[in-house]
């Protein structure tokens, strides 16, 4: 799977047209560009999300028929960030300076979106939407004018995501830890919001031991963290690095309870670590209000994806991160850039008629635009709607994994998180 999704020529393949057979395909075709990892730490995820995008393009394209979305059948171009920051850049300068892309997916974890944002996409007047980029570094940015309006993201920051953290792990009794954490922007960021809130809320930190990704052993980094004598692990990181990082904190004779952060959903980590060793294991993602685009996607993608399941980490927001970035172009009318970065807002704004996920949906709000009427995708995670700075907000779900599978518990509400976030700040 892995060799075709690193062929940009087989990418391009796989995003022809899935139109009706006595339609004729547009004669040109716009092509975005997509940097997220295929390899490294975060590889699973970026795997997910091309293919997510894949998807979300094929019925773009099959809604809009031989007329095409802005005149033109939609592609992307795909590269692979290796997890890397210097490699993201080297991609997305490709894409930009030789390909001439106006707008770009990515990337999936925030030390890659972070530095395309700063030194590619912001400098050139160039859109650029992150399905899983989390860190509150990237509102900092905005804020400051940094990201001159370019950046998106469909995940919200982690300053709401630690503090839902906190909430959730008091909740279930955790009242004392030792964290383990990717040391980069995301996990030095969500550590830090997390350890804000749990410590307000009396929970106690007992060491916080950061790590590097892709390391051979781990076994210095888990030892530092067992001297404390810890009733429990909080793992903030990636699927490949916490699969190995927990393995060891079990041969180590650590507690068999952990808290997760949202990577950790994957069925790859509970795989590699082992379901017996997880049934005290918890964790907190991002979370989703139910539409018909939920459902659409809970069918679609696993048909398609090649082996991921519809909650893989950064499916279902990559997903939606192709089709607001598909109706932009069609809401702009042109493939420019300006044009694509003022419609991303237009086409999720409330006061539009409603559209969902897949052709059916899709086809009614490439109507609705024509007709030059407004529309409002709703999309798998819910409605959302862009601020200034590119963020969104959304509920948090709480889950558990129980007999090698990933439960939800239930689900805290933006507005819960923001109280907690008002008690700590008191």
């Amino acid at each position: 799977m892995l060799n075709r999704l690193t062929s940009v020529a087989a990418a391009a393949t796989l995003l022809a047209a899935a139109l009706p057979a006595q339609a004729q395909a547009p004669a040109c075709t716009h092509t975005v560009g997509m940097v997220v990892s295929l390899t490294g730490a975060a590889g699973r995820f970026g795997q997910a999300a091309a293919k997510a995008v894949e998807l979300a393009f094929n019925g773009l394209n099959e809604a809009a028929g031989a007329g095409g979305v802005a005149g033109c059948k939609l592609a992307f171009d795909l590269r692979d960030a290796q997890s890397q920051g210097s490699v993201a850049v080297d991609q997305a300068r490709q894409l930009v300076d030789i390909k001439k892309v106006p707008a770009i997916v990515g990337g999936i974890i925030s030390s890659v979106s972070i530095p395309i944002a700063t030194s590619v996409t912001a400098p050139a007047g160039v859109v650029q939407i992150s399905p899983a980029s989390t860190s509150p570094t990237l509102t900092r940015l905005g804020a400051e004018g940094k990201t001159n309006g370019w950046f998106f993201r469909t995940i919200t920051s982690d300053a709401l995501q630690g503090t839902a953290a906190a909430k959730f792990a008091i909740d279930q009794g955790m009242k004392a830890m030792a964290i383990i954490h990717v040391n980069n922007d995301f996990g030095v960021n969500m550590v830090a919001e997390f350890r804000k809130a749990y410590e307000a809320l009396g929970g106690k930190i007992l060491d916080t031991v950061p790590y590097n990704p892709q390391q051979s052993t781990y076994n210095a980094e888990v030892t530092r963290a067992l001297k404390a004598d810890p009733p429990m692990l909080y793992f903030v990181g990636y699927p490949g690095d916490g699969t190995t990082i927990v393995r060891t904190w079990v041969q180590q004779g650590g507690p068999q309870r952990f808290l997760l952060n949202d990577g950790m959903n994957a069925a790859d980590f509970i795989k590699g670590v082992g379901p017996q060793f997880l049934g005290n294991a918890y964790g907190t993602s991002s979370g989703t209000t139910s539409t018909p685009s939920t459902e659409y996607f809970a069918t679609a993608y696993p048909a398609m994806s090649g082996g991921f399941d519809a909650k893989a980490p950064a499916a279902d927001r990559a997903y939606d991160a192709g089709a607001i970035l598909g109706l932009a172009i069609a809401q702009a009318g042109k493939f420019e850039a300006a044009a694509i970065r003022d419609a991303v807002r237009k086409v999720t704004e409330p006061g539009g008629e409603v559209v969902h996920a897949g052709p059916k949906g899709f086809a009614r709000a490439l109507q609705l635009i024509k007709d030059k009427k407004p529309v409002r995708y709703v999309g798998v995670i819910g409605p959302v709607q862009f601020d200034k700075v590119g963020d969104i907000t959304g509920p948090f779900r709480t889950w558990r994994i129980v007999n090698g599978e990933v439960t939800t518990l239930g689900q805290m509400s933006t507005e819960d998180v923001q109280a907690i976030q008002a008690r700590v700040a008191k």
